[in-house]
C-alpha cells in the first residue's frame, strides 16, 4: 500500500494555490473548485477542495526536508510568516511550524533516522 494523497479543505481557492506554490508545491491540477499539488521530492501529492462552509481543521500537514533551516529562512524572506520557528523537539525532529490562509497547521521538518526509528520503536 502507498499513500497516494491528502485532501484539505481550503476557503479561498485562489490564495491557497498561491501559498502552496510559494512554499515549493508544484500545481498539476487546477480548478476553481479542486487543485492537486505534487511535492518536489517522492510521489507524494496534497489536494484541496474549496469548502466555504465554516470549519475548523484539526489536521496538520507535515513536510520533510533536509535543508529545514534554509527553507524556513527562504519562506520568511518571501513574507510567509511562521507561528513557531525551527527547533529541536524531545521527540527527535526539528520542526516549524505555520498555517495556510484557511487555517491548515503545516509542519516542516527534518527527523532523519527518527522519522521511522526512534530510539523507542516497538
Amino acid at each position: 500500500m502507498n499513500l497516494n494523497q491528502v485532501t484539505v479543505p481550503v476557503n479561498n481557492m485562489e490564495q491557497a494555490v498561491s501559498f502552496y506554490n510559494q512554499i515549493g508545491l508544484t500545481l498539476i491540477v487546477d480548478t476553481p473548485h479542486y487543485a492537486r499539488f505534487e511535492c518536489p521530492i517522492g510521489d507524494s501529492t496534497l489536494s484541496l477542495s474549496l469548502d466555504d462552509s465554516p470549519y475548523t481543521s484539526n489536521t496538520t500537514i507535515y513536510f520533510e526536508y533536509e535543508e529545514l533551516d534554509k527553507w524556513v529562512q527562504s519562506l520568511q524572506d518571501k513574507g510567509i510568516e511562521f507561528l513557531t520557528l525551527s527547533a529541536d523537539k524531545p521527540y527527535l525532529w526539528r520542526e516549524a511550524t505555520l498555517a495556510d490562509p484557511s487555517g491548515n497547521k503545516i509542519k516542516l521538518y527534518w527527523a532523519g533516522e527518527n522519522r521511522k526509528n526512534p530510539p523507542w520503536k516497538v
